[in-house]
């Protein structure tokens, strides 16, 4: 999650709350459809007692691409944290802070830049078989924001040198640009279409009820889906300082029951993850963006309620 996502306006349609009020059954045990995971940077999340007892299996790190070189102890600290708990990584790269895109510098890394550093973390990490090559491409605040034909060649490189691993092709945003950006990341990507996984954040939908972007991306292609980073957001203000989503655990706890309702079951079969993001936020009135799952001092919200209801996607 990238902190500065400038495309969400403040107005939440009462109908469509109505609706996703009206929709939070549980799921009957034999109900085999997404798998969920809960994703968080902090290494010590995984050690805690209340995350421990969900049974999550699944995790997510977003970090810089070059971060085997630039920040190893901060990589090997969190791999081997979520290895320690049992737990599958997904490991998803991005830019590193020193890019400041839409800014300059915003230049996206070379294919040789790139291939060097996925290299020396393959080699340091050759159980990590789960790979998001470029973390939200589509994001005006990433590199490949306006170079899709870059994210397909990072893709091409992890489909290189990590065979037989889950790569998920393409993480993207939905967001207005989400069919033009896709439709010129194929025309580069490598791999059969029908075999590609592709990475949705989806909060604009799940956060404002609705299905726009989900949809967009199961018309436009084929291959299962994972939702690598989603949620409901407790509280969210843009860079400015500009409040999108004021602080609301009970429209958090309504926005996760639509996701893990009827959002999960339009994908259907093809929906085979969710990532939830994330577990805790860092403190009180520090952070931008919050959906946390248990409040800064490790109570749990109504949101983990909501998720142990769910327990039995957590496999």
């Amino acid at each position: 999650m990238r902190p500065f996502l400038r495309w969400w306006t403040p107005a939440v349609s009462t109908l469509a709350a109505s609706v996703a009020l009206s929709v939070v059954p549980a799921p009957a045990a034999a109900d085999h459809t997404a798998v969920i995971g809960v994703a968080d940077h902090k290494p010590e999340t995984f050690q805690e007692p209340l995350f421990r007892s969900l049974g999550v299996k699944r995790t997510r790190l977003v970090t810089p691409y070059d971060s085997v070189f630039s920040a190893p102890a901060e990589l090997d600290r969190w791999i081997r944290s979520a290895q320690s708990g049992g737990l599958e990584p997904l490991v998803a790269f991005s830019r590193p802070s020193y890019m400041r895109c839409p800014a300059a510098p915003c230049r996206a890394p070379s294919v040789a830049a790139y291939t060097r550093a996925f290299r020396a973390f393959r080699a340091r990490y050759p159980e990590v078989r789960s790979i998001s090559p470029w973390n939200e491409a589509n994001n005006n605040t990433e590199v490949t924001a306006r170079n899709p034909r870059a994210a397909a060649l990072y893709n091409n490189v992890v489909r290189r040198y990590c065979s037989g691993c889950r790569i998920v092709a393409a993480d993207v945003l939905d967001i207005a640009n989400l069919r033009s950006w896709m439709r010129s990341f194929q025309r580069y990507a490598r791999g059969n279409p029908r075999l590609r996984i592709w990475g949705l954040h989806n909060y604009g939908d799940v956060n404002r009820f609705r299905s726009t972007g989900t949809r967009t991306l199961l018309r436009y292609t084929s291959g299962k889906i994972w939702m690598t980073e989603t949620g409901g957001l407790v509280t969210f203000r843009a860079a400015d300082g500009r409040t999108i989503f004021a602080p609301s655990e009970a429209r958090a706890t309504r926005a996760l029951s639509y996701l893990l309702g009827p959002l999960r079951r339009l994908g259907g079969r093809r929906l085979d993850r969710i990532y939830l993001y994330n577990w805790r936020p860092l403190a009180t009135g520090s952070d931008r963006f919050d959906a946390g799952l248990v409040r800064p001092d490790g109570s749990p919200r109504p949101t983990y309620q909501v998720l142990q209801r769910y327990r039995g996607l957590i496999r």
